[in-house]
């Protein structure tokens, strides 16, 4: 069994080996870097990224960072392209091919024939004296001093470089196309992410009972209406008017200080500026609003009438917390 003392160390020198392998990047973020996201930008066609081996899963997760941004790609493993799959190609594609040595088989027979078919040729690789970096029109440059296996074998630092590399390209042309959260809910509209990015107030209020109650009702009135809706308010409402609202906070104070209720309405107990926010608006910024007031219910409106209510608790229900 290994130390504790060992483990951390190895642990700790992984990081800091990867750690400062992605600063060495920002050396090479170069102009191939910036013509890169230019020639993505202007192309008609998708980012085909392809690659081999551990490079090939970094392709993979640069292609699905790609598509839930706005940029639309395809992945292409290197071995099966010479086995049909360059089919895929087409003419306005742009290929961005993952290597770290730029010189393995599959690489040094793929290269010449994506020339070939006339589309631009990115490489991402750690050596730009490779056959790779010879056939390419541009390059990004990931080299590594070393891995951060022992043995300088394993992939660990140079597909980590990959990675980063992927990002960085892919938050450029996010922030160049002027990718908007809500263009991001489009591609996430599952999980709790969607939910934040796209479910509405009026979404979740319309799930609820819509409780309302009238200025001069007393005091049993009110307590059975915040009771049977389970949402911890009423409205008060008089011609279909919102005067305020009354929650079960406002019943506890109101019992603290009187002892005949006989006489007392809704309008003597109701806050007449409640905390309101519009049906269309993000759930999520209703969240904002109830942590900010120190609240657990707001209302909700729509063209300025009475649309329902959120609790808390819904949107903990719909994962938006």
């Amino acid at each position: 069994m290994e130390s504790k003392k060992s483990i951390i160390d190895s642990a700790t020198s992984t990081l800091k080996l990867e750690s400062e392998a992605i600063l060495g990047l920002i050396d090479y973020i170069d102009d191939d870097f910036v013509a890169t996201v230019n020639t993505i930008l202007t192309s008609q066609g998708r980012v085909i990224v392809t690659g081999i081996g551990k490079s090939a899963i970094i392709a993979q997760k640069i292609v699905a960072t790609f598509n839930s941004t706005g940029t639309p790609a395809v992945f292409m493993h290197a071995a099966d392209a010479v086995h049909g799959d360059l089919g895929m190609i087409q003419k306005d594609d742009v290929v961005l091919c993952l290597s770290k040595s730029g010189n393995t088989p599959e690489i040094k027979l793929l290269a010449p024939l994506l020339k070939l078919s006339g589309n631009k040729l990115v490489a991402m690789l750690g050596n730009i004296q490779s056959d790779l970096a010879k056939q390419a029109d541009l390059i990004l440059n990931t080299t590594v001093e070393k891995e951060a296996c022992p043995h300088n074998l394993a992939p660990t630092t140079s597909t980590t470089a990959q990675l980063a590399m992927g990002d960085a390209l892919a938050i450029c042309l996010l922030q160049a196309r002027n990718f908007q959260s809500t263009d991001f809910a489009k591609y996430h509209p599952g999980g709790s992410l969607g939910k934040r990015l796209y479910l509405k107030a009026g979404d979740i209020a319309a799930k609820n009972e819509k409780p309302s109650i009238s200025p001069d009702a007393p005091v049993k009135d009110i307590i059975i209406q915040i009771s049977k809706n389970r949402l911890g308010a009423v409205v008060v409402t008089e011609n279909d008017e919102i005067r305020g609202v009354i929650t079960d906070g406002d019943i506890r104070r109101m019992l603290e200080k009187h002892t005949n209720l006989e006489n007392i309405k809704a309008s003597d107990l109701m806050n007449t500026n409640p905390k309101k926010i519009d049906s269309e608006e993000l759930a999520l910024l209703a969240l904002e609003l109830i942590k900010k007031n120190n609240i657990t219910q707001i209302l909700v409106t729509k063209e300025g009438r009475y649309f329902g209510l959120v609790h808390l608790h819904d949107l903990l229900q719909e994962g938006i917390v």
